[in-house]
């Protein structure tokens, strides 16, 4: 049985699985996807920011510590790379799972994550979001980011594996009007 629109009511008892379309078409809406790779490093640039922020606060802690403990503070310095992969996946998947979808540098640069269906981020796709980021640019050096130009999405390849896709917020959702109040 199908409808007006021709999609079966068959679904996945039969077998056969009812595919959703892409929530964001670029031809469609290509302001959605306007600037968005240029954006992307920017965004990127900043949470590199936000994310060795406190490693350098830990790292300095760390060295003074020893001092004051005449150098036994300083085996604390295993800690740091293994803290800091840690921070940066509860970091990734607070974010792009949190209600803007968004990391703080992607919500400076007006960008936020959605699934190829439409749907928010969350928490386990955030951090696998950035755990294939940080495998993909490590064994495909920058590479990587080419694929990005050879999609109408702008979608690199951990976007890809991963089904989601970074838009420009502001042009998804049109500002509201505030409330007039007598």
């Amino acid at each position: 049985m199908s409808d007006s629109s021709g999609h079966s009511d068959r679904g996945w008892r039969s077998g056969e699985a009812d595919f959703q379309p892409h929530a964001f078409d670029p031809w469609a809406e290509p302001e959605l996807f306007r600037g968005v790779l240029t954006k992307r490093v920017f965004a990127f640039l900043i949470d590199l920011l936000v994310l060795s922020i406190p490693v350098i606060l830990a790292i300095m802690f760390i060295a003074v510590f020893g001092l004051v403990t005449l150098g036994l503070g300083w085996a604390l310095f295993w800690l740091v790379s293994p803290a800091t992969v840690i921070w940066a996946v509860i970091y990734y998947g607070a974010s792009l799972g949190g209600p803007h979808s968004a990391t703080l540098g992607m919500r400076v640069m007006d960008l936020e994550l959605r699934t190829w269906y439409g749907a928010p981020g969350y928490f386990v796709l955030g951090a696998m979001h950035a755990v294939l980021f940080w495998v993909s640019i490590s064994f495909l050096s920058p590479l990587v980011l080419l694929v990005g130009l050879f999609n109408s999405r702008r979608r690199l390849l951990h976007d890809v594996v991963l089904g989601t896709v970074i838009i420009n917020n502001s042009v998804r959702k049109p500002l509201a009007q505030t409330a007039r109040t007598f």
